[in-house]
């Protein structure tokens, strides 16, 4: 049986008479890390939006988890096991930390009828989805804030509670879209070992694209290096590092 969780092939989207991405593929396995790396403008952003549903691709295909996916919402993506974060962080920011992973949770609470009457299944389901957020933020070392809104934490903190929300939903694939973003360094190292964590502890597929050359060095088993839309190359962090494209797509010639 395959291990791979990601297919994506020869995905173009056009804006307009803009081709923002051309012809890219890549593939993810479970248990592996691989980046996607290029100046601004490259096109890696919208390969993401296109692979969690946000953008429809003009032409290609994507499949997670053996079911073509190509097309469909973000909504019914995430069903499958795909889920993301963004480079500005998405929070409920007036609701607690708690309350955050409660919310993440709603499609696998006992429903409404259930609730309505508090019957026993609502409150099983509850109950495990209020133990569900409390191992996550333990996990995530933030539970001393679980009382807090989240519009109150550190910078540092609310990545590590966007990525909760994420992980809360029992996901194949993580997506983490310029996750060291605003980090210090210290939070950059800290962040590095958590996404380790996560990948080994849960056989965890994880898509990301980061600016950070020292954390992808450091963290990927692959790299797909992009310019203008178009693929570079696709190898280890020491292909890719020594590649002459790549260097001329960011030093210049």
């Amino acid at each position: 049986m395959s291990d791979i969780v990601l297919e994506a092939r020869d995905i173009c989207m056009r804006f307009g008479g803009l081709l923002a991405v051309d012809h890219v593929s890549l593939d993810v396995h479970k248990n592996e890390i691989f980046a996607i790396i290029g100046p601004n403008g490259a096109g890696k952003t919208t390969v993401f939006n296109c692979i969690s549903g946000f953008y429809k691709p003009t032409s290609g295909s994507i499949v997670l988890n053996n079911q073509n996916i190509t097309g469909w919402t973000s909504h019914l993506v995430a069903k499958q096991g795909l889920v993301r974060t963004f480079q500005n962080v998405r929070l409920f920011k007036n609701l607690t930390v708690l309350e955050n992973l409660l919310v993440a949770q709603h499609n696998k609470t006992a429903g409404f009828l259930p609730g309505l009457l508090n019957l026993p299944s609502h409150r099983r389901a509850e109950k495990k989805a209020l133990d569900k957020a409390v191992f996550w933020l333990e996990f995530m070392g933030i539970k001393e804030f679980a009382n807090r809104e989240a519009g109150n934490l550190a910078y540092g903190h609310q990545r590590r509670l966007e990525i909760a929300r994420c992980m809360i939903t029992d996901p194949k694939l993580l997506l983490l879209d310029e996750p060291a973003a605003g980090l210090n360094p210290q939070e950059k190292i800290q962040l590095a070992e958590l996404i380790n964590q996560l990948r080994n502890e849960y056989n965890l597929a994880v898509l990301l694209i980061e600016h950070d050359m020292g954390l992808i060095m450091n963290i990927s088993d692959r790299i797909l290096a992009m310019e203008y839309g178009k693929p570079l190359i696709t190898g280890t962090p020491e292909q890719v590092r020594t590649d002459p494209k790549v260097i001329k797509a960011y030093l210049g010639e």
